[in-house]
């Protein structure tokens, strides 16, 4: 949530949320062998079993890869609700200004329908084209347009904006509008769309943790592509762009959120077009809502973690762990897992980086390394496990993103997915600031006040 829209999220709900707070489930292990042949589809239906698992080794770098992958995806078998789908293309889209122009390009390709579906929703611009204006180019073009945006994510987007969208026929939903007399649908004010979802004509697809926001027109690498007045800080996020099998699931998620919301009919006949295998690249997308008994990314990260046997690499840009999460983490470093955390030294919510302060010195105890980054505001929320099994996606490493948010994120097997997003937290841990132990139990006095008061908000952040 860039920003201080966070903090407001915070401000306005905390005193419902204290009234009645939700309370994040407990999860216990899968009990499983490890050595199931997990079920993968593809446009003609379930592979069988010896069919997965060629296509697992052919995702493995080597033959112990393989192993391991087999056994994340049995894991994961036993407690997701959702499939894998095979073949196909993934890019990892590494800031602002590569993923808009991921973007862009993508919508200035379709022919038949653009959905859009942010938390944040804002006229960004990028090599002087402006994302209204291509909205508008294209739905006068026959396109059809439709855009789902949070009511308080998007509270400070320009009303003109939106009506002028309106007015070119874009047919907008506001995702539980915060007067609640504009509503047409039940909800709790806590809950919040803080997905991040472009599908175009049904074949390409944009995801992750980057909104639609003009902080993101500016690179981490410190070239603003942002006009004047823009925010002077520079943000570090990472999108993933998906082509092939897969989209379809994210469209699904799209239509659900659309029809849940009473949005204007839609006809959906052209947006499940058939779709060629494009690339080997297994995935599973992941629909979270507070609906959900059990979050379906949560339960999914958890066992990932525990099941972890190499290597576990966090970037997180909201670090507010739950118990079960930093229990986690700690046992897998103590069994010898190399566990390593990139996160904010500076950020837009200063409570976060409190919390996140407080669980340090267990973890540090444990073995976990702690990397802290200044150079920009880090966003990203990735994970990369064993070399073999990827996570991107909106979720936070938060309670917020557990109990009150609806999220999607998108589990990636494979060697070379892997490999891509390991060689980002390389070059991010190379420019980041290591927490050694002894410095750390030695600091101030103020510090550790203002961790024992971030505590009390950990539930909301």
């Amino acid at each position: 949530m860039p920003g201080t829209r966070r903090l407001a999220v915070i401000a306005v709900f905390g005193v419902l949320s204290l009234s009645g707070c939700a309370a994040v489930p407990d999860i216990a292990p899968p009990q499983v062998s490890g050595k199931a042949a997990p079920r993968i589809e593809t446009r003609r239906g379930p592979l069988t079993q010896e069919q997965s698992k060629a296509i697992l080794q052919r995702l493995s770098a080597d033959a112990g890869d393989a192993g391991l992958l087999q056994r994340h995806t049995a894991y994961e078998e036993a407690i997701s609700e959702s499939p894998l789908i095979a073949g196909n293309r993934t890019r990892l889209l590494k800031d602002g200004p590569e993923t808009f122009r991921a973007m862009f390009a993508a919508i200035k390709g379709a022919s038949s329908h653009i959905n859009l579906e942010y938390y944040i929703f804002e006229d960004v611009e990028i090599d002087g084209a402006h994302l209204g204006d291509l909205l508008i180019a294209k739905r006068q073009a026959g396109v059809r347009v439709h855009v789902i945006y949070d009511s308080f994510g998007s509270g400070s987007t320009d009303a003109a904006f939106l009506d002028r969208l309106k007015q070119a026929g874009i047919e907008l939903v506001s995702f539980n509008p915060v007067n609640p007399l504009e509503s047409k649908v039940a909800y709790s004010p806590n809950d919040r769309d803080h997905r991040k979802i472009l599908v175009v004509d049904g074949r390409i697809a944009i995801i992750g943790g980057i909104n639609l926001s003009t902080a993101y027109q500016s690179s981490s690498g410190g070239k603003s592509g942002g006009p004047p007045g823009s925010t002077p800080d520079q943000w570090r996020d990472t999108d993933l762009e998906i082509v092939g099998p897969a989209v379809a699931e994210l469209q699904k998620l799209f239509l659900e959120h659309w029809t849940s919301q009473k949005g204007p009919p839609l006809d959906p006949s052209a947006m499940f077009p058939v779709l060629q295998a494009s690339g080997p690249a297994v995935i599973r997308v992941l629909g979270s809502t507070p609906d959900d008994q059990i979050p379906q990314y949560y339960i999914t990260l958890l066992t990932a973690i525990r099941t972890a046997e190499k290597n576990i690499k966090i970037t997180a840009a909201y670090f507010a762990p739950t118990k079960q999460e930093i229990e986690s983490l700690i046992e897998a470093a103590r069994r010898g897992v190399d566990v390593r955390l990139l996160l904010p030294g500076r950020s837009d919510s200063g409570l976060s980086i409190a919390v996140a302060h407080s669980h340090y010195s267990d973890l540090l105890e444990a073995g976990v390394k702690i990397y802290e980054t200044d150079r920009f505001i880090l966003h990203s929320k990735t994970v990369v496990i064993d070399g073999v099994w990827s996570a991107i996606g909106s979720s936070n490493f938060d309670h917020r993103s557990v109990i009150y948010n609806d999220e999607v994120d998108a589990v990636v097997l494979g060697s070379d997915a892997a490999q891509e997003m390991e060689d980002l937290f390389q070059a991010s841990q190379a420019d980041a600031r290591p927490i050694e132990i002894r410095a750390w139990k030695n600091r101030p006095i103020w510090p550790r006040l203002k961790e024992l008061y971030a505590l009390a908000w950990e539930n909301l952040l």
